[in-house]
């Protein structure tokens, strides 16, 4: 077995959602999902199909967002993982809820803009996702001035009444 790691390669404020499904059907049924959670939805998905023709299935409603799901799928190369990147001003906290319905979706790894680093385990038979390193590690605890920012940014931003 060897172990390495793929960076995910995109523009430094798009999301983006990372997980393990188990059908060929997610790629239409995550693209219904995600249009219905969110009309207007800008984004793509790519698949990579683990049987049968083991292509990277692809769907989704911009361009670029599909281009980034394509190249980043390919740099990963495990079976029956998907990556989902959203356009700008899109993000995740309003579509991983239907992420997580569709009944292919075994399981999601991160949802994140930050810099994210997936740790892939590879053998003879191919490739997997043993997990991710998302972002940069803690600097400290949080002190009282810290808790109101948090607070009112969440506030400002419409997340918290």
């Amino acid at each position: 077995m060897e172990l390495s790691f793929v960076q995910i390669e995109k523009p430094e404020m798009i999301n983006f959602v990372l997980g393990q499904s188990h059908f060929v059907k997610t790629v239409e049924d995550l693209h219904e999902a995600l249009v219905t959670a969110v009309p207007g939805i800008k984004f793509g998905l790519a698949f990579c199909e683990a049987s049968a023709k083991r292509l990277i299935r692809w769907t989704g409603t911009d361009s670029e967002m599909i281009e980034l799901a394509q190249q980043n799928a390919s740099a990963i190369g495990a079976g029956h993982s998907f990556i989902l990147f959203l356009g700008d001003g899109f993000f995740p906290i309003n579509i991983l809820h239907a992420v997580k319905k569709v009944p292919e979706v075994c399981r999601v790894f991160c949802a994140t803009a930050n810099p994210t680093q997936v740790i892939i385990a590879e053998t003879e038979q191919g490739r997997g996702i043993l997990g991710i390193i998302d972002g940069g590690k803690p600097t400290g605890i949080e002190g009282d001035e810290d808790i109101a920012w948090r607070k009112g940014f969440l506030r400002k931003i419409g997340y918290k009444l």
